[in-house]
């Protein structure tokens, strides 16, 4: 699937409140170095789904994701295990939205108040490896040295995902049938689609072991390594920016690979009930 003329990757986020610093949106087109898109502005969640809802049907594009698009299931066969919760992705994504009451497709009640006792958030929940469970593409990427190593159900910390995932899946619900979220959506020529991303793997794939890139140099050297023209930025990026740039170009280049969309392992019922990561293969 060759036919997107671009790349875009979000750097998303799950703070409380309607205006986040933390996300940050950059673009990627052949030829041309990415570009950061209004890297002034303090987006919110739900400018960022109108946006995405415009720009979708302007021109084929891939839309990236940070967030796990659903919890694992595949392991424990539910994902908050005696709540009687859906099997499916699709309909866990309403369910979510349906309960959490939060602003901005904020989450927070979610995990905090209905659901409480399926998250950590300290010592005080008990030992945290009882609450870290994978899905199958996360295991993939364990076994492929890719060092994935938080779980949705992990909600404390700066390299927490289970708060940016959770609203995720809140926006997720309210772009169903708007554009094609993939792998639970089959992808059509011509049209612009949805799919998770993790920054790491694009940073790895530069050949860069750290996790941040903080600096524009640090920065050009990967998009190098990932096939991209050089950027020239008026300020110093910030680490949601350099993220979004490198997976922004990340994401173009693995649009040639021949197993893109077909990586070994996804089956349509990991498909329906779990997701993969663009990247992972």
């Amino acid at each position: 699937m060759r036919h997107f003329t671009r790349t875009i990757a979000i750097d998303w986020s799950g703070a409380k409140g309607s205006r986040h610093k933390g996300i940050a949106i950059a673009e990627a087109r052949p030829g041309l170095p990415p570009r950061l898109v209004r890297p002034e502005h303090v987006w919110s969640r739900a400018e960022v789904a109108h946006w995405l809802a415009s720009e979708a049907a302007k021109e084929p594009t891939l839309f990236g994701f940070d967030f796990s698009f659903a919890p694992p299931l595949i392991e424990r066969g539910s994902y908050l295990p005696g709540e009687g919760v859906p099997t499916n992705a699709r309909d866990f994504w309403a369910y979510v939205d349906g309960v959490a009451d939060d602003v901005d497709f904020g989450a927070a009640s979610f995990l905090e108040v209905a659901h409480r006792k399926h998250f950590y958030f300290g010592i005080a929940d008990g030992v945290k490896a009882d609450f870290v469970f994978f899905r199958q593409c996360d295991q993939r990427l364990n076994a492929l040295g890719g060092r994935k190593t938080a779980s949705a159900y992990d909600a404390i910390g700066a390299a927490q995902v289970a708060k940016a995932s959770f609203s995720g899946m809140r926006l997720l619900h309210a772009l169903d049938g708007t554009v094609a979220i993939w792998p639970m959506d089959d992808l059509r020529e011509g049209h612009s689609a949805v799919v998770e991303i993790y920054t790491r793997i694009y940073i790895l794939n530069a050949g860069l072991s750290g996790k941040k890139i903080r600096t524009t140099a640090e920065l050009n050297v990967a998009l190098a390594s990932l096939g991209s023209h050089p950027v020239k930025l008026r300020k110093t990026p910030t680490d949601h920016q350099t993220d979004a740039l490198v997976t922004a170009a990340g994401m173009l280049a693995h649009l040639a690979h021949p197993n893109a969309f077909d990586p070994p392992g996804l089956t349509p019922e990991i498909a329906r009930a779990e997701g993969w990561t663009f990247g992972i293969v």
